[in-house]
Order: structure tokens, then C-alpha cells, then sequence
């Protein structure tokens, strides 16, 4: 099925592919990942090393997970659990109940990279794959997302999350964009890097309508959606030039390619440092 362009804009800016689609993916995504984390090991401790009341509380989260038992799931997060994007345990269950909303099944593969413990917590490094879709205003929209994070344990809660990397993809249409992100994952304060969504198939005289987005990562933007404004692409794709703040920082950087038959969304973070 094509689209008109005007059709296109009317599609998307009823949120399916709206900022704030991505971020609540994330916040899915990154909690996943830790339901999952003790499944499979790579360079760690062995599963025998785990203590029993910690794999306990790993298959019950998980129990919980699979059967969207919200509540249940909350319990198992610290009262004074922190985010570096400024995320509570209130943002995450807003995000989580219109997430699961959204995509009912999600399929995800996790594995540790590493854990070890540290004073009265367990630290573990996971990398998380997710895949699921949902079916939206008689379109299907597929999700395929990829986090690398850093999670903190202590008496059987956790207490503070590091996102370490992460790149989200919404797509959809019978032939959605087949695109290439060329992006840093770290960069230095004030230092100028290259922002391109390479287009990697022929465009057989396809019109491609996009555009690229930079914002700061903050917990608002978890739950707020933004407008998007495309506009007509002569290349194929995009290709931008980011200066980083002078400040420590992390940055969500987005693009969305558009053409009649198909359309592709990515989001990736950018950790700014000293």
C-alpha cells in the first residue's frame, strides 16, 4: 500500500511514530533487560555463584514481566531507585502501562556481559535484544531495539540504572527504508561528530521525505510527544553535523525516513563526557 505525502504526515503525526513512542520503548526495553539478565552468561561469574534469594527474585520479577502484573513488578524496585535521565518508579510504571498497552507480546534475549559484587550490591552488564509489533490504524509497526546497561542490586531491589548504549527501530509499510546509523556512542564535550541515516537500497526513483532530531535525555520526554516536520530529502538520507555541549551529558539523536511504501524510524543515545 503507498501513501501520499499528505497521507504520510497524517499517519505520522497521529504518534505512531512519535518521539515519545521511541523513549517509552526504552524505558520497556531497559526493564526487560534486566528481568532477563541472569539467563545467560559471557565473561562472568557462573549461574552456580548466584545467591539463592537473587535467583529467586529474578524468576519472580520475571513471573511478574510475563504476565504484565504491574503492580507486582514495582515491588521490586527500590523507593529511592535513580536513572541518569531522571526516571522515578512512578514515570516507569506511567511508561510501562502505555507500553504494554501498545505491544501485548514482545519477544527479548538478554545476556550478562559481566557482574560481580560490590560493598552490599550486585552490579550487573547486560546487552538486551527485543522484537514485537503491534498493529496500529490497520498498519503493522515492528520494533527491533538493542540495550547495553548497567544495573545496580542491593536486598533484592534495584537501586540505580546506567544506560551505557541503545539504539531503537520502529518500521513499517510493505517496504520500510533499509537504513545504516553511522553515530558515535560516546563523543567529548564541544566536539563535532557526524550524524548520518544512510539509505542502503536503490531508490528507483522513490521520493524520500525525512528529517533528523537532537534532544537532551530527561524523563519528560519519556511521556511527552513531540511534532514532526519532514521534509523533502535530495540525497539519499541524511547526513548532519552535531556539536556536543560543553556539559557532561546524554543525548537522544532520532531520524525518520519516509517514502509511499514504507517507513523507518531509529533513535540512538549519545553519552557526552570530559
Amino acid at each position: 500500500m503507498k501513501l501520499s505525502n499528505k497521507q504520510t504526515l497524517s499517519y505520522l503525526n497521529k504518534n505512531v511514530f512519535s518521539k515519545s513512542t521511541l523513549k517509552f520503548l526504552s524505558v520497556l526495553l531497559l526493564t526487560l533487560g534486566i528481568w532477563g539478565s541472569y539467563r545467560n552468561f559471557a565473561n562472568a561469574k557462573t549461574a552456580q555463584d548466584i545467591p539463592d534469594e537473587l535467583a529467586e527474585t529474578i524468576e519472580e520479577i520475571e513471573t511478574a514481566a510475563n504476565e504484565q502484573d504491574l503492580d507486582r513488578l514495582m515491588e521490586y524496585y527500590d523507593e529511592d531507585f535513580t536513572n541518569e535521565d531522571g526516571l522515578t518508579t512512578e514515570s516507569i510504571k506511567a511508561a510501562l502501562e502505555k507500553t504494554w498497552s501498545d505491544y501485548p507480546q514482545l519477544t527479548y534475549e538478554t545476556t550478562i556481559n559481566s557482574w560481580e559484587e560490590n560493598g552490599d550490591e550486585l552490579v550487573a552488564e547486560t546487552v538486551t535484544q527485543i522484537a514485537g509489533s503491534q498493529n496500529s490504524q490497520g498498519r503493522v509497526v515492528n520494533l527491533e531495539s538493542k540495550i547495553k546497561s548497567r544495573q545496580y542490586f542491593r536486598d533484592e531491589k534495584l537501586v540505580r540504572q546506567e544506560i551505557l548504549s541503545e539504539e531503537t527501530k520502529l518500521s513499517t509499510g510493505d517496504r520500510p527504508p533499509q537504513v545504516q546509523v553511522n553515530l558515535p556512542e560516546i563523543v567529548r564535550v564541544g566536539e563535532q561528530y557526524n550524524f548520518d541515516t544512510i539509505v542502503t537500497e536503490p531508490l528507483e526513483g522513490s521520493v524520500l521525505l525525512g528529517t533528523a532530531l537532537e534532544e537532551r535525555t530527561g524523563s519528560n520526554l519519556y511521556v511527552t510527544p513531540s511534532t514532526l516536520e519532514l521534509e523533502p530529502l535530495s540525497a539519499g538520507g541524511i547526513f548532519k553535523v552535531v556539536t556536543a555541549p560543553r556539559l557532561s551529558d546524554n543525548h537522544w539523536l532520532s531520524s525518520i525516513i519516509v517514502r509511499g511504501n514504507g517507513i523507518t524510524m531509529v533513535t540512538k543515545r549519545v553519552r557526552i563526557q570530559e
